[in-house]
């Protein structure tokens, strides 16, 4: 079922996903299955089954966006503070 954004500037979803996350779990499935089929590697379902279930989208947020702004948060931009005293 495909759910039209409600203020035309929010992204498209697709049942509880957005189309890209979509079209990304699309691909590493069809990448798993060839990897299970070929060698017994199961490792690539994993990541794939993971990633699903951390995208999944509630209120316009999800789990992997968390984890992002976190990561962000205390790893990639440093937070300077300068104090300035009565000088």
């Amino acid at each position: 079922m495909y759910s039209y954004p409600d203020n035309l500037k929010s992204k498209a979803t697709l049942w509880l996903w957005e189309l890209r996350d979509i079209a990304i779990i699309g691909i590493g499935l069809l990448i798993s299955v060839f990897a299970l089929a070929q060698g017994r590697f199961f490792p690539p379902i994993v990541v794939t089954a993971v990633y699903a279930f951390l995208a999944i989208r509630f209120e316009d947020t999800s789990i992997l966006d968390f984890i992002r702004y976190a990561v962000t948060f205390f790893f990639g931009k440093p937070q300077v503070y300068e104090w300035r005293g009565n000088q």
